[in-house]
Formats: structure tokens, C-alpha cells, sequence
């Protein structure tokens, strides 16, 4: 069995092309089981994922349309890392870009790679709290809707099929299943039997 640690030996690599967010590259390898193979890869800086709280546990989510799935979708706040920005500086950039909101803290939740078998792209989900409201500068051609949901609300966009970006998905229900319920868990007075 290979180890997780093991890198596939690149025998040639291509840039196909190059564009403002991502590349498209193709790289004859061999993988760490020793299975020799070509693979076409989307390559990509990584991004950086919001999920707003407020001090009343209230979500801020947001809406905009996608051109590559073709609809308007209800989404965390996101976007890609700029060159030699960290995650958590990216975080914070989103975060006033898009919704004017800044936070006191962040804190890191999760990683997600949204698509692996073709790209590299590494998603960091980030906890937002401390938030204060200021004045949003989305880029030139977002067009962004804001709205506030409770987290019952948020769990039933999900099982409706309101919400379906995976990245917003996942990014909530990891809030839902362990951090939300463990603070929680954490504030509920002790019971005797």
C-alpha cells in the first residue's frame, strides 16, 4: 500500500494554458503504486471559503450568478487566493469584498479539494465571527445578494435543494454537525439524574 505522504515521479509536464485564475496542464507520470499515466490536471492557486456567524448564531449567506452552472446559486462567501496572499488575509478580503463585513476573528474549519481526480484547487473554509458591518466593493461584474438565515433555515435550503454549491454544503454542515453543536453541548448547564 502506498503511503499518503507519496508523490507520482513527473517523467514530462505541459502547460496547455494559461489564463488570470487557472492553467490547464498535462504531465506523463508515474503514480506511487508504479501505474504509468497521463494526466490533464486544472491547476489553481486555491481559494479561500467564508462562513459568516453572528453573535445571535444567524448565517449570512449570498446569491450570484454562475455562469458555468447557469443559474443563480446561494453560496459562502469565496473566491480565489491571490499571488502570495495567505488563506486567512484572502479570507478576510472576501469576505469585506463581497459583503462589507469584517470579522474580529477567523478561524480555520476545514479543507475540501472540490474536484481531485482533475484539479488542484484547495478550498480553506474559514468561521467568521465578531462581524461588523461596512460597505461591500464586489469586483466589476459580481452582482451579490446578501441574506441572513437562521441555521434550522440553512439545513432546509439544503435538504430542498435551495443550496447546492458543494463548497457551501459541506462548509455548513461541518458547522452544524461539530462546531455549533459542540459549543452548544459546551453551554448547556449540566443535568443530575
Amino acid at each position: 500500500m502506498a503511503k499518503r505522504t507519496a508523490k507520482a515521479k513527473i517523467l514530462s509536464s505541459e502547460t496547455m494554458y494559461r489564463g488570470r485564475v487557472f492553467g490547464v496542464q498535462r504531465d506523463e507520470i508515474i503514480e506511487p503504486n508504479g501505474a504509468r499515466a497521463i494526466r490533464e490536471i486544472v491547476t489553481h492557486p486555491g481559494s479561500v471559503v467564508v462562513l459568516p456567524v453572528f453573535d445571535d448564531g444567524s448565517i449570512l449567506i449570498i446569491r450570484q450568478y454562475r455562469y458555468a452552472a447557469g443559474q443563480f446559486m446561494w453560496e459562502l462567501v469565496a473566491g480565489h487566493r491571490e499571488p502570495d496572499e495567505d488563506f486567512r488575509r484572502g479570507a478576510a478580503r472576501e469576505l469585506q469584498e463581497e459583503t462589507g463585513f469584517t470579522a474580529r476573528r477567523f478561524r480555520k474549519l476545514l479543507e475540501v479539494y472540490p474536484s481531485p481526480g482533475l484539479l488542484s484547487e484547495r478550498m480553506v473554509i474559514f468561521l467568521a465571527e465578531g462581524l461588523t458591518k461596512g460597505e461591500a466593493c464586489p469586483e466589476d461584474d459580481e452582482k451579490i445578494e446578501a441574506r441572513i438565515l437562521t441555521l434550522r433555515e440553512v439545513e432546509r435550503w439544503i435538504r430542498g435543494g435551495k443550496i447546492r454549491d458543494a463548497k457551501t454544503v459541506s462548509g455548513l454542515l461541518y458547522y452544524a454537525a461539530f462546531v455549533r453543536r459542540k459549543r452548544y453541548a459546551l453551554r448547556r448547564p449540566s443535568q443530575s439524574l
